[in-house]
């Protein structure tokens, strides 16, 4: 099925320089340091357009005021309705204007003979029908229309009825609006909008959360409210393992009743509540800002941590993309990518399928007992619900056997992008380590590839290309998109006068990250690319079957930059003795502590004593740059979730 090599690289664990993640910019030595051995370790706090810090600050709901306007009949079934009757009657004719004036009678009168709507005459003029549905939006507020199917295939009528949920004289408890009407159709939604005029579509809300990750919190949420997952809006993605806290938009939900959830949220709150009009996308940050902190600090002395710290600020680190790019089990999502880059469809589902060392020894035996029956059914009653791809795969190939690429297709599209993104992460990651280990990291040289120096102090843009708009469902350092710092005919390749006039410095230089529209530098980096490729099996520049999605070809492509440097950058060493208790405080710890007066006690710091010695970091990083490639740096040390385990251990 596999090839030796594949095998073996499926079933150890993966490293960083499996990756492409090998070389470091500082010469000083590491030391040793564990990463999350608390979620309050690693805080991660959404930076807007704006450059405004992301907090969760305040659980209450605002105070909504009624926007003032002087009662208007149109919005309640009891006044006098003559005048909209009449203008009906211009528009329809005088039979569905008289329907029209029995029916609001029979709402007056609370008539029981069971009618709950009306039918007006058939119309195969659509423009026709949009006049009417916006005739009772505006002049009689307490009805409501929808579309049914006309006596014939080219007409449709259009159905009125009493707002169920509308601003009326009946109350709630209508026995009106509970009797069944005639007419069997399931009403649909169109017409029945009453969202306040005053009131933004969408509430924007503040999610701080721990130990989740930004699709499940949602989904937590939205399960509360009713509400499907496309109701959302966010920026991007946050981490699992970390108390992470980020803007969130929901179409037309009260401040109030999404604010009421907080008793019911378990490691999540939200607050922060207003109302605007558009809703969130992915791509609109300006970045993250981090505090982390790295705890059971060992080293020489304290000043080789002193040291490090104030390298990492001033030169900043190799801007790789970080493990979590490259997925958690043992079959790495790269191998994927290269697979579906290939054609190769059934290899690529039988990686995804395969059983896996390194994962929850239940799912293991889950795979194992697929791979070894070949029991569709049986595994997909066995198979947790979070592990969407292979149950994806799994219900398509109980439809239809054999379709591997149907099945690959039937994975939701963000996540089968995820393989193949990966790999053009994994080859940006070797080619920036081989741009390092053979021209360095303090000089630009003939070849390299910088954004022209006019553009280069613009604001980091995101690639306009759907491609690369939704990429990774659980990105630690919000990668959601792959970026580009600037358009695509703003690169240049370094020529001798640009090298004379010293105009481009190392932090413009930028790799590609492959696609039919970006370009390779014209140095020796050019031929690794291909070389790497090639190695894989991989094409670079042709089709190596027809389907697009899963085509580099068929990408843009995007740059970015070789090197990263934190912004804002500030640190201190902290000496701490209990284990058990945080060291910094977070969003959630500070709206639900009504007092805050004993915070020192709180976080475990006392006074300067301890036995422990802990390095507590803050920084802010552009939105495609991972925290913990800044941590690598200083560290000088894996940052596998594996290898500090062996630490906390």
């Amino acid at each position: 099925m596999f090839s030796q090599s594949q095998s073996a690289a499926m079933k150890a664990p993966l490293e960083e320089t499996d990756v492409g993640i090998s070389c470091y910019i500082s010469p000083l030595p590491g030391f040793r340091g564990i990463l999350k051995q608390r979620y309050s370790d690693f805080t991660v706090n959404e930076v807007d357009l704006d450059e405004n810090v992301i907090h969760l600050t305040s659980l209450d709901a605002p105070m909504e005021v009624a926007e003032e306007h002087e009662s208007n009949t149109t919005d309640q079934p009891n006044g006098n309705h003559c005048t909209e009757i009449e203008s009906f009657r211009a528009l329809v004719g005088d039979s569905d204007a008289n329907s029209l004036k029995e029916f609001i009678e029979k709402i007056k009168s609370n008539d029981e003979d069971g009618v709950t709507s009306i039918v007006l005459s058939p119309s195969s003029d659509k423009v026709h029908r949009t006049a009417v549905h916006n005739f009772f939006k505006e002049k009689l507020k307490f009805l409501v229309t929808d579309t049914v199917d006309g006596p014939d295939s080219s007409s449709k009528c259009i159905r009125v009825r009493l707002n169920s949920g509308g601003n009326n004289e009946r109350g709630r408890g209508s026995n009106f609006k509970k009797r069944k009407g005639r007419d069997e159709t399931p009403y649909d939604s169109r017409g029945s909008d009453h969202w306040p005029e005053h009131l933004g579509k969408f509430l924007r809300f503040h999610l701080c959360k721990e130990n989740k990750d930004t699709q499940e919190a949602l989904g937590v949420i939205g399960k509360m409210l009713g509400v499907q997952p496309r109701a959302f809006g966010f920026s991007g993605t946050k981490d699992k393992r970390a108390v992470t806290t980020q803007r969130i938009t929901v179409f037309k939900q009260r401040a109030s009743k999404v604010a009421s959830l907080n008793k019911r949220l378990y490691g999540m709150k939200v607050g922060n509540f207003c109302y605007v009009d558009e809703g969130l996308l992915l791509g609109q940050l300006h970045g993250n800002r981090f505090t982390i902190t790295l705890r059971g600090v060992v080293a020489d002395s304290e000043d080789t941590v002193k040291e490090a710290a104030d390298a990492l600020g001033k030169h900043g680190f190799i801007n790789y993309f970080g493990m979590q790019r490259f997925g958690s089990g043992s079959v790495p999502t790269h191998l994927i990518g290269a697979k579906l880059l290939k054609g190769e469809w059934k290899e690529a589902v039988n990686m995804i399928l395969d059983p896996r060392d390194d994962i929850n020894d239940d799912i293991r035996k889950i795979r194992e007992y697929y791979k070894e029956s070949e029991d569709i059914d049986g595994t997909l009653r066995q198979l947790p619900r979070f592990l969407v791809a292979e149950r994806a795969i799994l219900q398509c190939l109980k439809k239809c056997p054999g379709n591997y690429l149907q099945a690959l297709k039937a994975v939701p599209r963000t996540l089968r992008m995820m393989y193949v993104h990966s790999y053009q992460s994994y080859l940006w990651n070797h080619a920036a380590s081989m741009r390092v280990q053979k021209y360095g990291n303090e000089q630009v040289v003939l070849g390299d590839l910088v954004y022209m120096k006019e553009e280069s102090l613009n604001e980091i843009k995101e690639v306009n290309d759907s491609e690369f708009e939704e990429i990774d469902l659980q990105e630690e350092e919000e990668a959601d998109t792959l970026p580009s710092e600037g358009s695509f005919t703003s690169v240049k390749v370094v020529n001798n006068e640009d090298i004379l006039s010293g105009q481009y410095t190392v932090t413009d230089v930028v790799l590609p990250l492959p696609g039919s529209r970006v370009i390779y530098p014209k140095n020796d980096i050019e031929k690794y690319y291909q070389d790497l490729a090639d190695k894989d099996g991989v094409s670079l520049m042709e089709n190596m079957h027809k389907v697009k999605e899963f085509s580099l070809t068929s990408m843009t492509g995007a740059y970015r930059r070789v090197f990263g440097k934190a912004k804002d950058f500030e640190w201190e060493l902290i000496k701490y003795s209990d284990a058990s208790l945080p060291l910094a405080m977070t969003d959630l710890d500070i709206v639900s502590k009504a007092n805050n007066e004993g915070e020192k006690d709180f976080l475990g710091i006392s006074s300067g004593e301890g036995d422990q010695l802990a390095l507590k970091l803050s920084f802010t990083l552009a939105a495609s740059c991972y925290a913990t490639m800044a941590i690598r740096e200083l560290l000088k040390t894996s940052t596998t979730v594996a290898f500090h385990k062996t630490l906390n251990q």
